[in-house]
């Protein structure tokens, strides 16, 4: 018997055999490349969920950790009072303090420089979590930090690097 639908068999278990491999080349593909970051925040902070979907949007691989007490990690992991935020993120050795763009902390780990890391302090308006519909972003600075102290690592407006 002749097949008149124009897919054979054989194309339809060739298509089949490839769908794994179609889906395999989707965002866990892009995101390979990228460490895990592990956000750290109060199980009731809605713009924290909005940042971790910024970093995932990005490609980052991100694991969630909900706490009660995130000051008790910040405080272990170095976060200087005055650069204290909403969440804290931990990626490739370094500590990640509120809405830092992924654009920021991609560079930091690409550049690698000796510091504790990130900061954007307090939750400025229009910064990536903090973007919400008809907010007007205002200017910030992502602070690195460390022992040897603070420097201003980028400016950003929103989510553009100024």
């Amino acid at each position: 018997m002749r097949n008149t639908h124009g897919i054979g068999r054989r194309a339809i278990l060739a298509g089949m055999g490839a769908l794994p491999l179609l889906l395999a080349a989707g965002t866990p593909a892009r995101a390979a490349g990228l460490p895990l970051v592990t956000v750290t925040k109060d199980p009731g902070c809605g713009c924290c969920d909005a940042w971790v979907d910024h970093l995932r949007a990005a490609g980052f691989p991100v694991r969630v950790v909900e706490s009660e007490d995130v000051d008790a990690l910040k405080s272990r992991l170095g976060v200087p009072a005055e650069l204290a935020s909403c969440h804290t993120a931990e990626v490739g050795g370094y500590v990640i303090e509120g809405h830092v763009p992924a654009a920021a902390l991609a560079r930091l780990l690409a550049e690698r420089p000796a510091a504790t890391g990130l900061a954007v302090p307090g939750m400025p308006a229009g910064s990536p979590g903090m973007d919400y519909p008809g907010t007007v972003p205002e200017p910030y600075e992502v602070v690195l930090f460390g022992p040897e102290g603070q420097e201003t690592f980028a400016r950003f407006l929103g989510g553009q690097e100024v």
